[in-house]
Order: C-alpha cells, then structure tokens, then sequence
C-alpha cells in the first residue's frame, strides 16, 4: 500500500488543530434551579448543555455556542472554570 503525504499546510493545520483540542478550557455547569416554568427556548438550552435534574453537574468544553446557551439560562445556572 502506498501512502500519499500531505501538503505542509495540510499537516501543519491538523498538528494545531489536534493540540488545541488537548488544551481546551472546561467549564463545570450545575443546574441549581428547575426550568419548569421557563420558556420553551431555554428548557431547551438546559438540555442542550446536558444537564438533567437539579444540582446535577457537567463538564463542558468552553466555546462560544456553549457559552451562549450558558449566558441564555444563566438564572438557572451555576458556572465555574475548571
């Protein structure tokens, strides 16, 4: 089998892109109120960011999308950078 190698800036590209994935930031988000009651858009962001039940936590990478759902529930939300 014969391998083909990539351009320089092919392969340049990928080694930045594989160690900014081992060095992303985390963010810890518990859920300390219940969005029963809220509007349908944020229940939605509650369970797009994983969290299921009150004072259950996770771990999620720090990103833009994700801090956006973050800033739109934040009144049901406890947030900390891990």
């Amino acid at each position: 089998m014969i391998r083909k190698r990539l351009p320089p800036n092919v392969a340049r590209k990928s080694r930045i892109l594989r160690s900014n994935l081992v060095a992303a930031k985390k963010v810890k988000v518990t859920l300390v109120r219940s969005p029963a009651g809220t509007g349908k858009r944020h229940q939605a962001c509650v369970r797009g960011l994983g969290l299921r039940r009150i004072r259950h936590s996770v771990e999620l990478e720090d990103t833009p999308s994700v801090r956006g759902m973050i800033h739109k529930v934040s009144y049901l939300l406890r947030c900390e950078e891990v």
